[in-house]
């Protein structure tokens, strides 16, 4: 799904990425781990086109896209969430879905004036969609409070559940497991690994969590110093020396 190849990216001469290169396939949970600094979210960023890289190539679904903006990525399915939500904490949970799909009827002032009758059909299904969304991941009852109120762990779920909105293909999850509580990540997991296995979700997974990584993910990479260090499962992720030298001091 997609192809990173030979991509390098530098900050005033430091390599943060460094000729990395790996693949997503279509319809995994692909962890990507390593040591703080090791270079993922950069890789990241790269990937969903907020930060241009200075060499390589990436392709999604064998479409060159390299250096493409992320609202083009975005209609191409390709999502991106962050290790803080990035909610509208002023907006309900159920606006906060509502106003994810792109190119809505109501965002155009003479479709709002002449066909409105069009715009509040949308509008009607739109709602609908939403609270189907809010059900999957358990927030149905808080579909009116503000955002901007919710607990770490809801906010994790109400970004999971925006990326529900798009229909992606590929979903970058930055750091899912992050802040949340150990009741409330169960339900995380779950949700991400029926919308793989029910709806077809690719996934791309930072996580430091190494149980949380061998409960979801397969294949998993390993970064180390902006490089790919090792790929493969698990079990063998956690018997490769150099992974264990090179993250978490030996312990993985």
């Amino acid at each position: 799904m997609v192809t990173v190849e030979n991509v390098v990216k530098h900050f005033g001469g430091i390599a943060a990425v460094d000729g990395c290169s790996f693949e997503i396939p279509p319809g995994s949970i692909t962890g990507l781990i390593g040591p703080n600094g090791a270079g993922k979210s950069t890789l990241f960023n790269i990937i969903a086109g907020f930060t241009k890289p200075d060499a390589g190539k990436i392709t999604v679904d064998g479409h060159n896209v390299t250096g493409m903006s992320p609202h083009r990525l975005f209609h191409r399915g390709v999502v991106r969430t962050f290790q803080i939500p990035h909610e509208f904490d002023r907006m309900t949970v159920l606006e906060n879905l509502m106003v994810v799909p792109s190119r809505q009827l109501g965002e155009q002032i003479l479709a709002s004036l002449f066909t409105f009758q069009l715009v509040k059909k949308q509008e009607l299904e739109l709602r609908k969609r939403a609270e189907e969304v809010l059900e999957f991941v358990s927030l149905h009852r808080l579909r009116n409070e503000l955002a901007g109120n919710l607990s770490g762990g809801q906010k994790k779920l109400l970004e999971l559940a925006r990326t529900m909105m798009t229909n992606p293909r590929v979903v970058l999850l930055d750091e899912p497991g992050a802040g949340v509580n150990r009741t409330l990540l169960q339900k995380l997991a779950e949700d991400i690994m029926r919308l793989n296995r029910e709806y077809g979700y690719t996934f791309c997974v930072i996580e430091h969590d190494m149980d949380l990584v061998t409960k979801l993910c397969d294949p998993v990479v390993v970064m180390a110093e902006g490089r790919v260090l090792a790929k493969g499962g698990m079990e063998h992720i956690r018997s490769d020396e150099r992974v264990r030298e090179a993250y978490l001091g030996g312990n993985i």
